[in-house]
């Protein structure tokens, strides 16, 4: 039975160990862990530790992660709100690729090729950026009732957010069904359609994934190695990494979106009414595509 120790100290992560298993744990329920600052620093511990074989991945809080916090989109990159009647002064474009990059092609690439196997637990929700992440890793097992979608589709830009990863996971039928409507399905239903491996009671969540985690462990540490290698190779040679260059790049493209007059722009919204009336505001006026 995994019996898991605090191994570290960090802001807004839980990094444990318990023997050749390691957790890292979201740690910004507020924010329902959305722009999470140290799990790349806890990553990187995890990565040169040699002992570790297996990686957990968790959330506290209500969700394993909701994607992109959308109090930032568009400010990160240095964007700033213009004023009612000014126009909006755009950052260059190589800052955007610059900060698109290290998110969606070499974060995500981190994770697909990570040298430990990889476990998700999701509970309440995965969703837009975080889920895109996250399907990168090895094996995922999410409560019954979690939600999973590409969300942030309807900022405006359906399809975008589609990768050879997630064909190859869910087949082009349901990653489009995803991509384009960005509507929630549960963890049943992502077991169902392949995004998932193991949907299971959210009261079973920890205790199924524990179970995998110390299976998993088992194996040595030269044959774990050997099959991540061979993963990458069959990655390339399917194109998936090919995929996260276009992925990243059309991230920057989309930041160029134009909006006329009668389209729902959520950063107008946003500035005229706040984030959380933005959010529903975008959900009924994208209603239609829930059903």
């Amino acid at each position: 039975m995994l019996k898991f120790k605090k191994a570290g100290e960090y802001d807004d992560v839980i990094y444990e160990r318990s023997g050749y298993v390691a957790r890292i744990t979201l740690n910004s329920p507020e924010t329902m862990n959305t722009g999470v600052k140290d799990f790349n620093k806890a990553l990187a511990v995890v990565e040169e530790a040699d002992d570790i074989k297996v990686l957990i991945i968790k959330g506290a809080g209500r969700a394993l992660a909701a994607g992109a916090p959308l109090n930032e989109v568009g400010f990160v990159y240095g964007w700033k709100e213009p004023k009612h009647g000014e126009k909006a002064a755009r950052t260059p474009i190589r800052h955007r690729l610059k900060f698109d990059r290290k998110v969606f092609y070499d974060g995500m690439l981190k994770l697909l090729f990570f040298p430990k196997i990889t476990i998700v637990q999701a509970h309440g929700y995965l969703l837009g950026a975080s889920m895109d992440m996250y399907l990168a890793c090895d094996f995922l097992v999410g409560a019954e009732d979690c939600k999973f979608g590409e969300i942030e589709v309807r900022l405006g830009v359906p399809n975008v957010t589609i990768t050879p990863l997630m064909i190859l996971r869910i087949g082009l039928t349901n990653a489009m069904d995803l991509c384009m409507t960005g509507r929630m399905i549960d963890g049943k239903e992502a077991a169902r359609i392949g995004l998932i491996n193991r949907a299971v009671p959210v009261d079973k969540l920890e205790e199924e994934v524990n179970r995998y985690a110390e299976g998993f462990a088992k194996f040595p540490r030269d044959g774990i190695a050997m099959g991540k290698a061979s993963k990458q190779a069959v990655c390339d040679a399917l194109g998936i990494t090919a995929g996260f260059t276009n992925h990243w790049m059309m991230h920057t493209m989309q930041t160029n979106i134009h909006f006329e007059d009668d389209e729902f722009s959520f950063f107008k919204a946003r500035r005229d009414m706040g984030v959380r009336e933005a959010i529903h505001a975008r959900n009924k006026f994208y209603e239609l595509l829930d059903k």
